[in-house]
């Protein structure tokens, strides 16, 4: 699980038009770091959906913009605060960016993330300057390019993160879903809420979207919810088998087999879920702060002692 030199270089980013004038940026292999984005190339401007984990990523995620229209970028939304999404905010520094309240107190509090240090030291970061959405929402806002209407909602409650929202675009019958759905990665909800994000992919299946942008992974439909779900029940069957027997989340993990979910990307997230279904065994509200870093190392315990894998 851990990258080494012999790493074979992943595919290149590319852009995919997912409906008339609007782009899903799908960056393979989409572990961890390794995000999705998107953006509405209007006659006006662009709006653009989450930005990469570096800097090297992000300026390429912009020139790809730049090969599709040549309209100034008006806009950014964050679908939540995880770095992945939001560390390229600051090379955006002409749009006005949009997120729910608490991925701007978020990100204000993290600053740069200590936690990165979990990750593999071969990983050019670049420059990082916090950059926090500066138009903020409580439940959801909506932006328009040109006649086109998005829809930015917030879930109400702890999913992925405390903070996430997605982008719905109705006439298009489109979802840029964010980190509530993974498509062949392990969902991951250490900093959430496995109950919350159950229930959000139940509001996302509401919706009827025909394509889903998740935040990782190929373009997909609404089919790629029922094997999140599935997942998330499993860590919460698993969590109740372990704290039953007393083991600690890491015991539990390493006394788990994966099965037919050994072959996701990063299925060392298991233990970080587990300790977060621990929280919830306990009754601690949905995503109540637990101890994070505590959940790292363990994970890297898990990945043999060996920093995680980050080929971004």
């Amino acid at each position: 699980m851990s990258s080494t030199a012999h790493d074979p270089p992943l595919p290149p980013p590319r852009v995919e038009e997912v409906s008339d004038g609007v782009y899903a940026y799908l960056q393979p292999d989409g572990s961890w770091w390794i995000n999705n984005a998107g953006f509405l190339a209007g006659r006006r401007g662009v709006v653009v959906i989450d930005a990469c984990s570096t800097e090297r990523r992000t300026r390429a995620f912009r020139a790809a913009i730049g090969e599709v229209t040549d309209r100034p970028i008006t806009t950014l939304v964050n679908t939540h605060h995880h770095g992945d999404h939001t560390f390229g905010n600051w090379l955006f520094p002409e749009a006005t960016i949009v997120g729910h309240e608490g991925v701007r107190d978020q990100i204000l509090a993290e600053g740069v993330p200590a936690y990165r240090s979990a990750w593999s030291s071969e990983v050019d970061w670049g420059r990082h300057e916090p950059a926090p959405p500066f138009l903020t929402f409580t439940d959801r806002v909506t932006v328009h390019s040109d006649d086109l209407r998005c829809e930015v909602r917030h879930v109400g409650h702890a999913a992925h993160t405390t903070s996430d929202s997605y982008v719905w675009i109705p006439e298009r019958r489109l979802l840029f879903a964010g980190d509530l759905v993974f498509n062949g990665g392990t969902p991951f909800v250490l900093m959430g809420s496995l109950e919350g994000a159950l229930r959000a992919l139940g509001q996302l299946r509401e919706l009827g979207a025909e394509t889903v942008v998740p935040g990782h992974g190929e373009v997909c439909g609404p089919w790629a919810y029922e094997p999140v779900e599935r997942y998330l029940r499993f860590v919460q069957e698993t969590a109740a088998r372990g704290r039953e027997a007393g083991l600690t989340p890491l015991e539990t993990a390493r006394e788990t087999d994966l099965g037919e979910w050994a072959g996701l990307l990063d299925a060392e997230r298991l233990v970080g879920n587990l300790h977060r279904a621990y929280a919830e065994l306990d009754g601690r509200p949905l995503g109540a702060p637990i101890d994070v870093a505590a959940a790292v190392r363990d994970m890297v315990a898990y990945n043999g002692g060996r920093p995680l894998s980050c080929l971004a």
